[in-house]
């Protein structure tokens, strides 16, 4: 079995390929740092009963298409097609979207979206052709709802979710799996640098919440996959909100727009208050 994981240097998706690895599988970890892959292989290599030799490693960016259809080709020149394909590679860069230069907020969305779009490109028609093959995409807990100073992360999370739907409608003829799952909060060196951008609104109204494992998270995603899973949710909050967004949020929404009013006053503040009274004229 031959597993490619973007994003497979750090977090998530070097979790998910040590699991995969310890299974005897042949993994391909593609990334941006060639320095950070290397010792991820090293890692990997080091682990009770893994071969070395059938873990690769590709440094590419997800954001071009080029590029990465080319480690791809090279990848399953090494090790066979592409059985499953992970698509964890990701960024967040968290400002008030007001603050955002709009290339911060376009590099989100090309490696976020564009990315996972490129990955599953490079691997589809093989999967089609052979009549077999799983797709898991990795969106966010954020997809679920609209954070504050999170714009760009929000929009690029939420939009994998009606890509990985519209696929699997068109991929479901060829015996091609497509599964999406949205993690929580999950401690990651993304996750650190991310916590350094926060916003401290956003860091206010967000309150504290303790990440999971990295490796819990990537536990349930590869559980998910083997039990063909079309969505991965995780714990209550995010699980409940999932199935019960439509009359959940507009609460949510208005509870939001009361917090930011009395911590940072009305001032700027209106559109939140605004979105969450649309939402409840919608549902009268």
């Amino acid at each position: 079995m031959h597993v490619i994981v973007t994003g497979g240097s750090s977090g998530i998706g070097l979790a998910i390929a040590k699991l995969y690895a310890a299974r005897g599988a042949r993994v391909s970890l593609l990334a941006r740092d060639r320095g950070r892959l290397e010792e991820a292989r090293a890692e990997i290599a080091a682990l009770p009963g893994v071969d070395g030799a059938f873990i690769r490693t590709a440094s590419v960016d997800v954001a071009s298409a080029e590029q990465t259809i080319e480690a791809v080709k090279l990848c399953e020149v090494s090790f066979g097609p592409c059985d499953i394909l992970v698509a964890s590679a990701g960024i967040v860069e968290p400002r008030a979207f007001d603050a955002m230069p709009a290339s911060v907020f376009d590099e989100q969305i090309s490696i976020n979206l564009l990315g996972t779009a490129n990955a599953v490109r490079a691997v589809y028609a093989g999967m089609k052709s052979r009549r077999s093959g799983r797709i898991m995409m990795i969106s966010s807990g954020a997809a679920l709802i609209g954070i504050f100073g999170y714009s760009a992360y929000c929009a690029s999370k939420s939009a994998l979710s009606g890509f990985a739907e519209a696929l699997s409608a068109e991929a479901a003829a060829w015996g091609v799996r497509i599964s999406i799952c949205f993690p929580p909060d999950t401690m990651t060196p993304q996750y650190r640098r991310e916590i350094a951008l926060r916003p401290r609104k956003a860091e206010i109204l967000m309150g504290a919440v303790k990440p999971w494992s990295a490796e819990a998270v990537a536990a349930r995603i590869v559980r998910g996959i083997d039990r063909g899973r079309h969505k991965i949710h995780f714990g209550f909050s995010l699980t409940t909100l999932a199935f019960f967004g439509p009359l959940i949020k507009p609460l949510l929404l208005w509870w939001f727009s009361r917090k930011t009013r009395k911590i940072f006053g009305d001032e700027g503040h209106r559109g939140l208050a605004d979105l969450a009274e649309q939402s409840f004229d919608r549902d009268k």
